[in-house]
């Protein structure tokens, strides 16, 4: 027995060390935040996506090879994305990444050309930053709205009932200051008034100056360019210091891990918008498949979130373009399938590329923390 387990670990390390070429196994390669105050996002992407792969794989994979996702920490921290990227690259010989967390670590990617020197894909990052919707890079592909298209939405939507004066909390890198850029366009564009923007810095929740500074300056409305650690923490100490605006936070902060940080009732009227569907739908063809596999499944120590959601969507899409590469995938053939997806059906979510756009979904809906930390739309 022995002998037999050796001789088929053996052959999964010939196979990982073909990798892409034909092999039975189709490796995928995430480098993310699974350590640090990103953690819960890094670890939901991961299982999302690890979800589709073992309900394809139950199936017997895509064109008969199955899916190997690769995970592996990179805490947060840009130069260790790149680093960790192009020794993933040189060892495992990925088809594909998926699911990287963080704005200014996909740019250091992107800008350290770690994509184009090995010519592979890079599907469903967690940033919807208008620059990298706007460098539109021929192997980046995002699943997501941006986060210009988030604040639009809360702008137009907090300015028809009544709302004028708006503050920002914003985390103090290329994430933060692209969006940052995104809301003072926004609010100039109807006529508002941005009467705060204060900062914190990336990897911590070190907010009490920001919370000082927002509070004297008596905004209705705050909008949190932040992690979920940050976000939870600027509105517990908001609370404390009698700021009554109406809290606001992008996708990128979790509803779930705030009302967990900081008790429902801290978190009760915190709205938070939504780039995937409500992953307690009963209605969305995509959460009901989730579901469904989450049940026959059961992926341990995470929650059904939309990070999750997030996660799974990218895997679909990923997994749509490797049936439409054929039975010998190779990163450029993968990329160019990934091109062809035009209003593509993921389950009541549609997914559109083109040689000319890379950004493949403009969902955006709002929902809001309720007294019993539930989300509602």
């Amino acid at each position: 027995m022995r002998l037999i387990w050796l001789l088929r670990l053996t052959l999964t390390a010939i196979l990982l060390g073909f990798g892409y070429a034909g092999a039975a196994i189709v490796v995928v390669g995430q480098v993310a935040a699974f350590s640090g105050p990103l953690a819960p996002t890094g670890t939901h992407m991961r299982a999302g996506v690890q979800l589709y792969f073992d309900a394809v794989n139950e199936q017997g994979g895509i064109h008969g090879a199955r899916i190997r996702l690769l995970s592996i920490d990179d805490g947060y921290k840009s130069e260790e994305t790149v680093r960790l990227a192009r020794e993933m690259i040189r060892q495992s010989q990925p088809l594909a990444f998926i699911g990287f967390v963080g704005s200014s670590n996909v740019e250091a990617l992107l800008d350290q050309k770690v994509l184009s020197e090995a010519g592979i894909p890079l599907i469903a990052i967690r940033s919807g930053a208008e620059s990298l919707v706007r460098r539109n890079d021929p192997l980046l592909f995002l699943t997501r709205a941006s986060y210009a298209e988030e604040i639009e939405k809360i702008i137009d939507q907090y300015t028809t009932t009544g709302y004028a004066r708006f503050a920002i909390l914003y985390q103090d890198d290329a994430f933060g200051q692209d969006a940052l850029l995104s809301a003072e366009q926004s609010i100039r564009k109807v006529g508002g008034s941005l009467v705060a923007k204060e900062s914190y810095a990336k990897n911590t929740t070190e907010v009490g100056a920001a919370v000082k500074a927002i509070a004297a300056a008596k905004p209705q409305a705050v909008i949190l360019i932040a992690n979920t650690a940050a976000s939870a923490e600027f509105l517990k100490q908001s609370r404390a210091a009698g700021n009554l605006a109406q809290y606001v936070a992008l996708s990128v902060t979790d509803g779930a891990q705030v009302v967990q940080r900081i008790g429902a009732e801290k978190a009760e009227g915190l709205a938070l918008t939504q780039v995937v569907p409500d992953p307690n739908s009963h209605t969305v063809p995509l959460i009901r498949e989730i579901q469904n596999n989450f049940a026959k499944f059961r992926p341990t120590d995470v929650t059904l979130n939309h990070t999750f959601v997030e996660g799974y969507l990218g895997a679909k899409v990923f997994g749509e373009a490797l049936r439409r590469a054929g039975p010998n995938p190779t990163r450029k053939k993968l990329r160019d399938a990934l091109e062809t997806l035009r209003n593509y059906d993921a389950g009541g979510v549609f997914i559109s590329f083109s040689p000319k756009q890379h950004a493949g979904s403009r969902f955006v809906d709002i929902t809001i923390l309720n007294r019993s930390g539930k989300l509602l739309r």
